[in-house]
This record gives C-alpha cells, structure tokens and sequence, in this order.
C-alpha cells in the first residue's frame, strides 16, 4: 500500500501541477512574482492580455493601464509594507512542511476521487490537504483576499480622469470572470480556483466597506503587523475587523 500510494500521490500531484499550468497559461494577465530576490519582479502576459481586450472590446491604452495598476499594487503591498513578504513566505514554508509523504496519501484516495468527478465544494487542494495545511491556507485565503481587493480597489479609484473607460471596463472584466462554459467551471472547482476568483469579489467588498466606515487612514491599520490582517470570517463581517483592530 505504500508504495502504491506514493506512486498514486507523485501521479496526481504532477497531473495537478500541469493540468493547472496548462490551464492557467491562457489565463493569466500579470503577476507580482514575490518568491524571487528582494523585492521581486512584476511580470505581465502580452498575449493573454492583448487577447482579453480585443475579446472585451476595450480600449488598448486604458486595458493595459488598468492591469497594470493591479500588478503594481501588489508590489507596493509586499515593498511599502516591511514585514508581509516575510510572513507570506513562512506561511507558504509552513504550509508545505505540513504536507503529508506521498506514501501515505493513499487513504485520500476517496477525496480525490471525488474531486476528479467533481462533486461540489471539492477541490484536488482540499482532497490532498492535511489538517494542518488547512488551518495554514485559511489564512493564506485571508491574506491573499485582503490582497486582491485592495488591489481592486485601487485599480477602480483612479477615476475616468486617468482611465476614461475604467467603469465599462470593470463591468465586461466582472462579467468575464463570472462567465464560464461547463469545461471551464469543472477546472475551476477540480483546481479550487473558484476560490481564487471569490477573493476579487469578496475582498474588494471587505476593503470597500471598512473604508467606508473608517476611512483610509484606519484601513491602512491592516498592514500595521500579521495580528491586524482579517481573519478569514471577518472577511464577510468587515463590521468584525473594526470593532477588533479599528474601533
């Protein structure tokens, strides 16, 4: 049995990885690339994100300004904010420590199984997680979708002064990412990137509503140390931040 299960373990963990690449290779329009040297690089998709505004109709010069605020907000996140490069990476550390040897991955079998098949809310990243990893990428969930909605935020605040057609944009961006044909959908949830594309949403909401209530300069507590970041309940219950880290 264990050898079969780390045979079954090493199979699935490389179709994974390159089912996901494949799959993610036409998908992708930048990325902030933080496990590099200090203070990482910030790549961006030509082909990809040519092909999505012509596919949105968008205005070239506007589209790739508009990504491009995205990606760099990611980089001033990870180079203004002096200790969060640090703890995402010990979190990504933690999070692989806690893996289970392939050898004794068998008895998940059932799990991945039923990811393949696509039952609802399981994903292959759920079907292969231990314990462990799953009080870990909850919190990786939480930062990353803290991440990504301040980063919305900040790509939608430029205004039509510097973006003219930023508000049809994000209305035909919204409307992409929620559209999908049924190949599509079953990659989302076998992969967990439903999870991913929930972060924009679900962040930019949280982001938007402590600003509103708070203002920026009390958001802005958010990135004062790791005990400040949300936790992953506060993130549909911003009224739960404030009264915790800004009262």
């Amino acid at each position: 049995i264990g050898k079969f299960g780390a045979s079954v373990g090493s199979k699935v963990a490389g179709v994974q990885a390159g089912a996901l690449l494949a799959y993610l290779s036409g998908k992708v329009l930048g990325q902030y690339e933080v496990f590099g040297n200090n203070p990482g690089r910030l790549l961006l998709v030509a082909p990809n994100i040519v092909a999505v505004e012509r596919k949105l109709g968008a205005d070239p010069r506007d589209f790739r300004l508009w990504v491009c605020l995205h990606e760099v907000t990611h980089r001033t996140q990870f180079t203004a904010v002096p200790w969060l490069r640090d703890h995402f990476l010990h979190e990504v550390q933690a999070f692989i420590a806690a893996s289970e040897p392939t050898s004794q991955m068998w008895h998940r079998a059932g799990k991945i199984a039923e990811a393949a098949r696509g039952k609802e809310g399981t994903s292959l990243i759920d079907a292969i997680q231990t314990p462990e990893q799953k009080v870990i990428l909850d919190r990786l969930t939480a930062l990353l979708t803290l991440l990504e909605g301040h980063a919305e935020v900040v790509m939608d605040g430029v205004g039509p002064s510097v973006i003219p057609s930023v508000s049809r944009i994000r209305a035909s961006f919204d409307k992409r990412r929620a559209s999908a044909n049924p190949v599509e959908m079953y990659l989302r949830r076998l992969f967990g990137l439903e999870v991913k594309l929930k972060q924009y949403t679900q962040g930019r909401l949280f982001v938007s509503s402590v600003i509103s209530r708070v203002g920026m300069s009390s958001f802005n507590r958010v990135f004062s140390s790791a005990d400040s970041l949300p936790q992953l309940s506060e993130l549909s219950d911003p009224s739960a931040w404030v009264s915790r880290v800004s009262p």
